[in-house]
């Protein structure tokens, strides 16, 4: 079992930047996983935003975030970070940290075992 907990969260204005962290725990060691960041809005489906393997050296993106946004993970803490910067309003959405077992970067939803609660973002015009 893996449990994820999500922090960094707020209020900001377009431009601001903002760190989210995603602290893990369970008896599975995080590093035997590969991570994701995912977002979703009132109404819509949940959607990809980053990934990374097990050891950090590959990571993913989804197009509207590249160049933004980098995702990163420390293993001997058990976290994952997504740095966002140059925050626009569209980018407003509950985000969600999450586990899945694999060798590579996920980019789908299916395969992510494990889930945390979520952080809300909220960037301001």
């Amino acid at each position: 079992q893996v449990q994820l907990v999500e922090s960094g969260g707020g209020l900001v204005q377009a431009g601001a930047s903002l760190r989210l962290s995603c602290a893990a725990s369970g008896r599975t060691f995080i590093n035997s996983y590969a991570m994701g960041w995912f977002r979703q809005t009132p109404g819509k489906a949940r959607e990809f935003v980053a990934a990374i393997n097990w050891s950090g050296g590959r990571t993913e993106y989804a197009d509207f975030v590249k160049g933004r946004f980098t995702i990163s993970r420390d293993n001997g803490e058990n976290t994952v970070f997504l740095q966002m910067n140059s925050l626009k309003p569209e980018d407003t959405a509950v985000y969600y940290c999450a586990a899945a077992r694999s060798s590579g970067t996920v980019h789908s939803v299916g395969p992510y075992g494990y889930w945390g609660q979520g952080t809300q973002v909220t960037v301001s015009s």
